[in-house]
């Protein structure tokens, strides 16, 4: 009662209520933001799930045709032995390297959130 009187007589309860309320729509503008991001997050999460596993079946499909013509040639196990081996190779270098590779995708990773 004493607080809203004082604020009366010094004409303040209508600069107290105009920084509520901008407090509070700040507030909203901010949430409003974050769901923003969020959406944008996992549509993108979204996108990039549906391209790795339609790159990954054409990976898996043109593995399997190729070892099917390295078999024509060679011998059906042979072929697949080879693409087999080609991946195993991979991971090794994927192995070897990882911790470099990990460093620049996290220094990639790091721009991209630094310009939005």
């Amino acid at each position: 009662m004493w607080k809203e009187s004082i604020l009366k007589l010094l004409k303040l309860d209508g600069l107290v209520g105009n920084l509520t309320g901008y407090i509070e729509t700040r507030v909203e503008l901010v949430k409003l933001e974050i769901k923003e991001d969020i959406a944008k997050a996992v549509a993108r999460l979204t996108v990039l799930v549906a391209v790795l596993a339609v790159v990954s079946l054409f990976i898996l499909f043109f593995s399997v045709s190729i070892a099917l013509l390295i078999g024509e040639y060679l011998g059906f196990f042979e072929g697949f032995a080879i693409v087999a081996g080609f991946y195993l190779l991979l991971a090794i270098i994927f192995v070897a390297l990882r911790s470099s590779v990990s460093e620049a995708l996290e220094k990639k990773l790091l721009e991209k959130i630094g310009e939005q």
